[in-house]
């Protein structure tokens, strides 16, 4: 679909005083991912947030060959620079469940990192789709070293090991009472507090943690 009458279609979208709404960004993404969506993906200017989040969608929803999807998203990988059009953009790849080996060996290329939003898509997409027994062991591993040096990053290793704790509690109580744990003072406290603010986690670990805050 030519980025002229994406445009126009946005223009003409029901907006609340948030912009317009992700159900109907979603419902457009579709669209456009079954109408040319290359024709969108290469032209875009990414001149509004809500470009930028449709453009995420549609590469989630596209039908192509893995490779094409995935120098799609890494190209689109410098243009990332808000926490909700990041974790659009990787919760949305749907393709990386078809193709895990493939797509990790592809994120790998970025967990030394030192740029904000590339460690954050690291953290996310490791949480949206490789939170199972084969991976779960490297998950942890590769979050250990993930920069954190910067908010977004920091907090997107704090959902990821969040998000650990309510799937497998023992390995990631394990994890952050290890020796081997390389979190900083302040993403280890963050990680705390998303453990307590989870639904997924008992009552008992979040009580637990309560007690492991780091004070040095």
């Amino acid at each position: 679909m030519e980025l002229e009458k994406v445009k126009s279609e946005l223009d003409k979208t029901e907006r609340t005083k948030f912009g317009i709404s992700i159900p109907k960004l979603r419902k457009f993404a579709k669209r456009v991912a079954k109408d040319n969506y290359k024709e969108f993906v290469e032209n875009n200017d990414f001149s509004t947030f809500e470009l930028k989040l449709l453009h995420a969608f549609v590469l989630g929803y596209a039908e192509d060959d893995f490779e094409t999807l995935v120098n799609y998203f890494e190209k689109f990988m410098p243009y990332v620079n808000d926490w909700g059009v990041n974790d659009s953009l990787c919760q949305s790849f749907k393709i990386a469940r078809k193709y895990p080996d493939t797509f990790f060996k592809f994120l790998m290329k970025y967990k030394n990192s030192k740029r904000e939003f590339e460690s954050r898509i690291v953290s996310v997409s490791l949480l949206s789709h490789y939170l199972n027994d084969e991976y779960i062991d490297e998950v942890i591993n590769v979050l250990n070293e993930l920069n954190t040096d910067d908010y977004y990053s920091k907090m997107g290793v704090a959902w990821a090991f969040a998000t650990i704790m309510g799937k497998y509690p023992e390995k990631c109580m394990e994890y952050l009472k290890s020796k081997n744990c390389k979190l900083d003072k302040s993403t280890y406290n963050k990680t705390l507090q998303k453990i307590r603010e989870s639904y997924r986690v008992s009552s008992n670990i979040k009580k637990a943690t309560a007690k492991m805050a780091k004070t040095i």
